[in-house]
């Protein structure tokens, strides 16, 4: 009982001890800097779930047979391609690609006037080009390439006459813009196109968009971010830290890895 209530009157006594002030100093500086640093890897590591959705795909076109593009597939078709072939009583053909938007908020890119006052064409793109808000993007259908033969005497069988700027285009890229619950959001698709002997043969080879509404999408371009650039940001933050055990504990397993890395 005696050595209980010696217990209880030390504990009342007790006085908290002071640190040194440059002690004191130095803790709540790593506390700070330990916290700034676990808020900003959070943001690094841990991002919306912004990224880009690329489909790798190898389908050719079918003949006079519309072809469904859903880029976010979610079973809404955003844009449709009718290669269509035809032929005359005078012996003549033609093999039209064309591609069209599922919805009128949809666009192609392309030109803002038609070919002799009639066709508008949708451009082919090259790899890195940057699709987005600034882009080129026109309303309505767009055509990509086309071939014909007038037909009669004076022309051969064998003799066409083929146009348009996906004519015999290898991996060239259609830029892309379309909605997703009445937001903006862009992509591509890649194509390959021949023309040969009246009939345009045309490759679907990919497709990609960017998750983010009106964020630009580059042709070519399968994925976001490296994950080297976020290790780059982990290794300024220990360095910003220092060597010191609270900014491993607010680094993580990837702070220490960098740190290893740096010793």
């Amino acid at each position: 009982m005696m050595a209980k209530r010696q217990r209880e009157h030390a504990g009342k006594n007790r006085i908290a001890a002071r640190l040194a002030p440059k002690l004191d100093r130095t803790l709540v500086a790593y506390a700070n800097a330990a916290t700034a640093a676990s808020v900003g890897i959070l943001a690094l590591t841990c991002p919306s779930e912004a990224k880009i959705v690329y489909t790798h795909t190898h389908q050719q076109l079918p003949l006079n047979k519309t072809f469904s593009l859903d880029l976010n597939h979610d079973g809404i078709t955003d844009f449709g391609f009718n290669n269509t072939k035809g032929s005359s009583s005078f012996g003549g053909g033609w093999d039209f690609l064309t591609i069209f938007p599922m919805k009128s908020a949809n666009r192609i890119w392309g030109d803002k006037t038609g070919d002799n006052g009639f066709f508008r064409y949708g451009s082919a793109l090259a790899a890195g080009i940057q699709v987005g808000p600034n882009a080129q993007f026109t309303p309505g259908n767009k055509l990509m390439a086309r071939s014909s033969y007038g037909g009669g005497l004076r022309r051969s069988p064998s003799s066409s006459n083929g146009a348009g700027p996906w004519k015999n285009a290898t991996n060239h890229y259609l830029g892309l813009k379309f909605m997703i619950k009445g937001e903006a959001h862009y992509g591509w698709a890649r194509l390959t196109v021949s023309c040969s002997n009246i009939t345009v043969t045309t490759t679907l080879t990919g497709y990609a968009y960017e998750t983010i509404p009106n964020k630009p999408i580059v042709t070519g371009k399968t994925k976001g971010p490296e994950e080297a650039d976020v290790e780059e940001s982990n290794a300024s933050s220990v360095r910003t830290l220092g060597r010191s055990p609270l900014g491993l504990l607010a680094l993580g397993s990837s702070g220490l890895a960098v740190w290893r890395r740096e010793d």
